[in-house]
């Protein structure tokens, strides 16, 4: 049996494991609950007048995915392959042929396309961040489901899906997500970046986060639901999933002491956000890794995402690339880590056969891991890009220099975070009501 079985098409013939589907229902939930989290974290890192919008690009990223997820999505992700381990088939379009007692593993079918829907979900969102403070509405809104189909879904059928070249042939591991999630969503990021142009006064005015309290609770939610995210991916209440959970405990907090530790050498202080962004960048780089790894390795995986992400995020300056909120610095150079050191730590008590260079195994599968990284890395960039630049000369992606001066919040969503309150003399405001000087015609 091939590693690729349990994310093969249902069998009638398999059986539902009530164990395996009570936690795959719970780790379903905690892997939902990072998209909000991501919008506490980004509108955190924002600055006031932007903070909604934030807030909105993750959210309506849930419904936007859904829907194509269940139209179509699910069945090219992990459908049978229709073409050559690239893109699977249209057996299921609609969800058709799935019903309560269709059977994947031991879970049911459906259940297991909602805990996969979660994934597509988040990594939508997350491309929001490089765009922060600049993005058209609107645009976004045609931007999120097309790019779904275009470049979440193929890719995770190359990595998960049944015949998929990436598992099935090459033979580069990805336990819960490097390349689908981290990786297209980091370069797709940056792509994105470099088709709208840096926002207004970058480089030259302070664009620090305006509420850190609100970035540590996103953060902190997000540590929560990756619980889920990872060991929820073995699919199973088993041994696999104590050890990813735990693993992805150990990862988090080396990530956490990374940073802090290169600020406190680098710049004389740690810093609250560089907290969150390390444990971020830790539980980033343990996504692929955290079923292939030993807890030793994990501690090592994450303490080398916080260190090098540290330093990444500050690339941008130097490049002159306007990755608002550090997705390509956290998301793609995290992903990379987690996803090359399985190369190097792999253990077998862990894979079922497959060694890392330091215990062993050889630079072969140092080698697959770098060939997939490069390829799922150049295959978003590029679709990501020619998909930015077609609806750039269409619908136009950038908002307008008077949006982005005023804000997003009030130009294009007609509210404000912070200026609900009262009106007169001591008269409240109804929260759809904006003060007769701020009001501005929204826009998309």
């Amino acid at each position: 049996m091939t590693l690729a079985a349990p994310l093969a098409a249902p069998l009638a013939a398999e059986r539902v494991d009530t164990g395996d589907t009570a936690w795959l229902l719970a780790a379903t939930a905690l892997v939902l609950l990072m998209t909000p989290g991501l919008a506490l974290f980004y509108g955190g890192m924002v600055r006031t007048k932007s903070v909604l919008n934030m807030l909105m690009m993750s959210f309506v990223s849930i419904a936007l995915v859904t829907v194509v997820w269940l139209a179509a999505g699910y069945s090219l992700a992990f459908g049978e392959d229709a073409a050559g381990g690239l893109i699977g088939g249209l057996d299921h379009l609609g969800m058709s042929g799935i019903g309560p007692d269709s059977v994947q593993g031991t879970v049911p079918t459906v259940l297991f396309a909602t805990f996969q829907l979660t994934f597509a979900i988040i990594t939508a969102a997350l491309i929001s961040g490089a765009i922060a403070d600049r993005a058209k509405f609107g645009a976004w809104l045609l931007f999120v489901p097309v790019w779904a189909l275009l470049v979440y879904v193929p890719v995770t059928h190359w990595v998960w899906g049944p015949g998929g070249w990436i598992l099935d042939r090459l033979g580069a591991l990805d336990f819960a997500g490097g390349l689908p999630v981290e990786i297209t969503s980091g370069a797709s990021g940056l792509a994105l970046c470099l088709v709208l142009g840096p926002r207004l006064g970058f480089k030259k005015d302070a664009m620090r986060p305006h509420n850190l309290p609100m970035v540590v609770l996103g953060a902190g939610l997000l540590w929560f639901g990756w619980f889920g995210f990872n060991a929820g991916s073995a699919l199973g209440a088993n041994g696999l999933a104590a050890a990813a959970f735990l693993n992805t405990l150990a990862a988090g907090c080396t990530g956490l002491l990374g940073w802090l530790f290169v600020e406190q050498r680098r710049d004389g202080h740690p810093t609250t956000l560089g907290a969150a962004s390390g444990a971020v960048a830790g539980l980033v780089a343990i996504t692929p890794s955290c079923g292939s790894v030993s807890l030793l390795g994990a501690l090592v995986v994450g303490l080398a995402a916080g260190v090098v992400c540290s330093y990444a995020v500050s690339w941008k300056f130097k490049l002159n690339y306007d990755d608002s909120l550090d997705v390509v610095g956290v998301h793609l150079v995290g992903g990379v880590v987690g996803t090359l050191l399985i190369g190097v730590f792999a253990v077998e008590s862990m894979t079922g056969g497959t060694e890392g260079l330091l215990y062993g195994g050889g630079p072969g599968q140092l080698g697959k891991q770098l060939v997939a990284v490069v390829a799922v890395g150049a295959y978003a960039f590029a679709v990501t890009y020619g998909l930015g630049k077609l609806i750039d000369k269409t619908l136009g992606f950038r908002a307008s220099e008077e949006q982005e001066h005023t804000g997003l919040d009030l130009t294009v969503h007609a509210e404000t975070a912070y200026d609900h309150g009262v009106l007169g003399h001591g008269a409240p405001v109804a929260h759809s009501v904006v003060p007769t000087a701020q009001k501005v015609r929204p826009q998309a």
